[in-house]
């Protein structure tokens, strides 16, 4: 469902301008006609689908692709992930209100599940497919297309949460953006995660080394604060098990064709499991 934008000039609500910056001069915007505007007369036009697009260049990588982003729609809004989704939430609800940042948000699906009444959230994402989704999310988020990985067009100390589900990490943006006592939110697979379909399918594993490389991102900025893993059962289609593998990363390295062929040998229901590693940090 289309979600009517708060702004009919602009088409973002002003409490979400607030909080972005140019990414060319860092200066403030102002809203335009369906545009954002700098006061060094740097302007952004918003899509029609309601998100805006502050790369200002190229990004390192387009995102997920339409059938991934349609897959992973496909996907959450069935429960599958819904005790993950049930967790995000609950972290982020331990946390002062304010607003709330999701880094790599593909449909903000995970961000619009955690806004408490009354906060506002920022989906950032590189792939336009997902910000067309992400954009009718809720009504109290913006949709931003940005690379982390070129600095967020973020102001800084401007989020109460930094919401970070399978997505890449950045540990100095991350802490230039939140406020004094804000929280940093990070869910990463644990080893066991999907392993029936890892196994059945020959998909790619989980990185033995990524708590690892967690920290080794994170530690200069954050100090872990608290730590839970988040593990349930899951009961599938073979649709829905196609779906897993078309929204993630083993994606880009299998032959659907063939993952379906195998996906037909395999009992309905297809039993396997959520495992993720939910993990809290505080800046230094």
């Amino acid at each position: 469902m289309w979600v009517q934008p708060w702004n009919d000039t602009s088409g973002v609500q002003p409490s979400v301008i607030t909080h972005l910056r140019c990414p060319v001069c860092r200066g403030p915007f102002a809203a335009a006609e369906r545009a954002l505007r700098c006061p060094q007369g740097h302007s952004f036009d918003i899509a029609r689908q309601g998100y805006v697009d502050l790369t200002a260049g190229r990004p390192a990588h387009t995102g997920d692709t339409a059938e991934m982003v349609a897959a992973r729609e496909a996907l959450l809004a069935a429960g599958h992930f819904a005790a993950l989704t049930d967790a995000v939430r609950e972290a982020v609800a331990r946390e002062e209100p304010g607003p709330v940042v999701e880094v790599g948000a593909g449909t903000a699906h995970y961000l619009a599940a955690a806004l408490g009444p009354g906060e506002v959230g920022l989906a950032i994402d590189t792939s336009k497919p997902a910000l067309k989704r992400a954009a009718r999310a809720s009504e109290r988020i913006g949709a931003v297309r940005a690379d982390i990985w070129q600095g967020l067009p973020i102001a800084d100390q401007s989020a109460a949460v930094v919401l970070d589900v399978f997505a890449p990490r950045s540990g100095a943006e991350f802490a230039r953006v939140l406020r004094p006592g804000g929280a940093l939110v990070v869910a990463t697979p644990a080893a066991g995660h999907l392993a029936e379909l890892v196994d059945a399918l020959g998909l790619i594993r989980v990185d033995p080394a990524k708590q690892e490389r967690l920290h080794k991102s994170l530690d200069p900025h954050f100090v872990p604060s608290n730590a839970r893993n988040i593990r349930a059962p899951l009961t599938l289609s073979r649709a829905d098990a196609l779906a897993l593998v078309a929204m993630g990363p083993s994606a880009w390295h299998t032959d659907p064709g063939a993952i379906k062929q195998a996906l037909e040998t395999m009992r309905e229901p297809i039993a396997a499991h959520l495992d993720v590693d939910l993990t809290v940090w505080r800046t230094r």
